[in-house]
């Protein structure tokens, strides 16, 4: 059993996808904790593929229910290096990049930021397409998120 001071240990594996950048947009998570997992997903009709990445990570968060310790697979270096390197510059800039424009997707930014305090998070990139299982399965909720959008349910 987990407690605060032993967090629950959860695998995480999330993708997005966009037919069309922009275009309709799905998101798929796959979290794995003791034995057991659970497949989310959704979409959008007009999004981007940062987006999704994004929502996909957002949304398997939020499904969690205590802080936990996670690893964190996502094929999406925007997601990895936004969250690990890039984010402290940008709230150190009041939310604009290095050149001064504003951060793209600040409000789903600021949902992820919020959510990972939270949470002990290692975040892991995987190259997307290349076999890894969990990031494959990933890759099919997200592509079913924009599948469910596309039938209307």
């Amino acid at each position: 059993m987990s407690t605060a001071a032993n967090p629950a240990r959860v695998r995480v594996y999330t993708d997005g996808a966009c037919k069309g950048n922009p275009g309709p947009g799905g998101w798929g998570a796959l979290l794995q904790f003791d034995g057991r997992e659970k497949e989310l997903c959704g979409g959008e009709p007009d999004t981007t593929n940062n987006r999704m990445e994004l929502t996909a990570v957002i949304c398997a968060l939020q499904a969690l229910k205590r802080p936990c310790d996670i690893d964190l697979y996502t094929d999406s270096q925007y997601v990895q290096k936004g969250i690990s390197e890039w984010i402290s510059g940008w709230k150190r800039r009041g939310w604009k990049t290095a050149d001064k424009k504003p951060v793209k997707n600040v409000d789903l930014w600021l949902q992820l930021d919020a959510l990972a305090g939270a949470h002990r998070i290692h975040w892991h990139w995987v190259r997307g397409h290349a076999g890894h299982a969990g990031n494959e399965r990933a890759d099919q909720l997200a592509n079913r998120g924009i599948e469910t959008l596309q039938r209307g349910r």
